[in-house]
Order: structure tokens, then sequence, then C-alpha cells
């Protein structure tokens, strides 16, 4: 398996090669690699003490955030290293200030893990959520460097949990994890079922998160302008499909509305203009004194839909008709209700939350109308839907204090 799984590797470096020729994340991908090493070891102070943090993407790194910030505080004698695999995380967040260095994870080979590690050297090592890097986890452990697994969550459906030769060989890494720290018991249960005991049930660190952004969400007097004395419907990172059934809702309503979309490229901007009936502004070309006269008002830049959140009544997260659905905890943190498509099952905040009566779920546009007519005149309705989306969100923070706790014997 070990030799596949290099075959793997092998043929994903030369397939993103290839694409990187047209496509603008590949070349970000592969050129974010270029020099890596000598790229690395020209920023590494020899004379300071490392912990490395990994990130898939984005969204891993609002998990990994937290444990970053807090150490930071209580333990200024390291250094940081973050990492991220994908361009969407790297390109983001590669000026975080809280990080010493922020890089690009090499592909996962021994050579390049070996490279790595001699070249960072780093006490302890925190990989967020998802990521098993075989070489990388194999290299940590034959050099005695802890590794733990940060807001992890497993499904029985995984790898880990099969019992077929790609099932063991995958499962073995786990057992090279000095600790896990995962979301839920579930998790839990799954983890002993293969006779791992080293976990703790701490909860998603993204809690932590939210409750912080909540606290600390910057004014945009341009929006509390436009949304006046209207109930405000925030859409985030949404995509065609979501867009599609929030314009036919939109052409039919009179309430304001903000869309930020996950693409925010000029194309996709002016195609959901062109969805639209209502007055609809951009936000780079909006201006104060003329913002009132319009009906939504679309996001064309990144970095504001965590303090949009604060103007909303209604949040629509996207995702929902692809892969998965985005981020809904910084809208359930201002006490949002939240909608979204039906593709929500692997995240249990969503779960937990259409349980509870602070979510819904929809498939369809007459499915939207239903929610949002309700959640619209019906204010008993939509106060008990807030109050659950806020109380759930207070009632699980506190994951990276019991990690910190753990981590450092504290």
């Amino acid at each position: 398996m070990t030799f596949l799984y290099q075959v793997g590797i092998f043929l994903y470096s030369v397939l993103v090669q290839f694409i990187s020729v047209f496509n603008d994340k590949a070349r970000l991908f592969v050129r974010g690699r270029k020099n890596w090493r000598a790229n690395l070891a020209e920023k590494i102070d020899a004379d300071a003490k490392y912990i490395w943090f990994h990130c898939a993407s984005l969204g891993e790194f609002e998990q990994g955030r937290p444990v970053i910030e807090v150490l930071k505080q209580q333990f200024p004698d390291y250094k940081i290293v973050l990492t991220f695999f994908s361009p969407s995380g790297y390109e983001i967040r590669k000026n975080y200030p809280h990080a010493d260095i922020v890089t690009y994870l090499p592909l996962d080979t021994k050579r390049n893990a070996a490279i790595f590690l001699n070249i960072v050297k780093p006490e302890k090592v925190f990989f967020v959520k998802y990521e098993f890097w075989y070489f990388y986890i194999s290299e940590l452990k034959k050099r005695n460097i802890p590794l733990f697994i940060i807001s992890a969550i497993f499904r029985e459906t995984q790898h880990f949990f099969k019992e077929r030769p790609a099932g063991r060989w995958y499962r073995k890494m786990l057992f090279k994890v000095e600790h896990f720290f995962i979301q839920n018991e579930k998790s839990g249960e799954l983890l002993k079922s293969i006779g791992i005991s080293k976990y703790t049930v701490s909860g998603d660190t993204r809690f932590d998160r939210v409750a912080t952004i909540a606290k600390s969400a910057k004014e945009i007097p341009i929006v509390e302008k436009f949304k006046g004395d209207s109930l405000l419907i925030i859409a985030g990172s949404t995509w065609n499909p979501d867009e599609e059934l929030l314009a036919e809702f939109i052409n039919q309503s009179s309430l304001k509305f903000i869309i930020a979309p996950h693409e925010v490229s000029d194309g996709n901007i002016n195609r959901i203009h062109q969805l639209l009936k209502k007055p609809a502004v951009s936000f780079s070309k909006a201006a104060e004194s003329e913002i009132h006269r319009f009906q939504v008002l679309i996001i064309d830049s990144v970095g504001l839909l965590s303090s949009l959140y604060r103007y909303g009544n209604i949040a629509y997260i996207g995702g929902g008709f692809g892969v998965g659905i985005h981020n809904i905890l910084e809208a359930a943190a201002f006490g949002s209700p939240v909608i979204f498509g039906p593709n929500y099952k692997k995240f249990k905040e969503a779960v937990d939350l259409t349980f509870e009566g602070g979510a819904f779920s929809i498939s369809e546009y007459a499915e939207l109308r239903k929610v949002l007519d309700n959640l619209i005149g019906n204010k008993t309705e939509r106060i008990k839907a807030s109050e659950i989306c806020r109380n759930y969100v207070t009632k699980n923070v506190g994951s990276t204090k019991i990690v910190i706790k753990k981590v450092f014997n504290i």
C-alpha cells in the first residue's frame, strides 16, 4: 500500500503540473512550492523553538486559529510555522500576523518530510481536523515529535474503520498520533473500536473563534445605512444553485438582502446582477448617500462576511447543493436562524441546529419560500430560532482551553 500511495502522490504532482498551465488555482499550488527548501531555510531562526500547525485550507485554519493565538499569548517563547495544502487557505492567510512563518506544505514524500523536519525541527505539531499525510506522520513518530490532531471528527465510512488492506494501512497512521482532540462521542467510539484510547472529547475550536469574532466584529456604516429599519437577510458563501433560488425569492420580495458569493470574480458578480430584477449594487460601487435606494447589496470582495452577520436577521449559507455547506457558526453566533441546502449531514453543527430548530435545510424553491415566509412573518418563531443558535454557540465554547491544558500540562 505504501508503494501505491507513493505512486498516487507522484501522479497527483504530474497532474497538477499539467493543469497549472491553464488553471489559476493549480498554478498557485505549483508556484507556491517552488524552491520551498531554500525559502523555508532562509526564514527559520536556528535558535528558536518552533511549533508547527498544518491546515488543509481556510476552514481548517479557522479551527486552528484559536489554539495558535492562545498559545502565542501564553507561550511567547515559541515561534509558529503555519502550513497550508491549498492555495485558497495560503493566499488569504499568508500574512497572518500570529504565525512567524506561513508556507505551503510540500507534497507528502519521504524525502520532503525528512527535509522539512530537518529545517523546522518542531517541538510539537498540530494537524487540524482531517489532515493525515503518511510520510509526515511517520517521520514525526520516528523522531519522537508529538503530533496532536485538533477538532477531529470521524465517521464509520472513513478508510480507517474498514476491514480491507487499504483500511488497515490507513489505520496505522492513527496509532502514530500522540493525542486526538475530537468533536463528539461518536468519534471516540470509533477510535476505541480500533484500539485507540488517546483521545479527549473537547468539541470544535471553531466555536471559540466565532465567539471571538462576534465580540470584535467591525462596524460597517454603509451596511447599517443599507439595512435601515428593514429585516435583512444575509446570504453568505453562495454558489450558483443557491443564488438562483435566492434570486427567485428576492424578485418577489420587498426585504433587504446582502449576497456575499463564494466566487467574487467580475464575471460571477455580473451574473448575479443579471439574475435580479430588484435594484442591486455591488459593495465596491456603493455610495453611502445612495445606498438606501437599493434592495440588494452584492459583496464583491473578501474578508467582510464575518462582520456582515452582525447586521442580519436571517442567514442563508451556501454550498449545500454541492459538496457541503460553508461555515454556519459565524451567523449562528450573532443569533441568526440559518438556512442551507440539502448536503449538510457531514457537519455536526448543522445536524445539531436542524434538530434543535435553529437551522433549516431546503432542497427546492418551494421549501425555501416556506421557511423564509415563516421566519419573516412569525416574529416569535424567528426569535426562538435566533436564541437556539446563539445559545448553541455559547454552550460549546471552551475547546481551546481543553487543548492547551492537555498538551502543556497546565
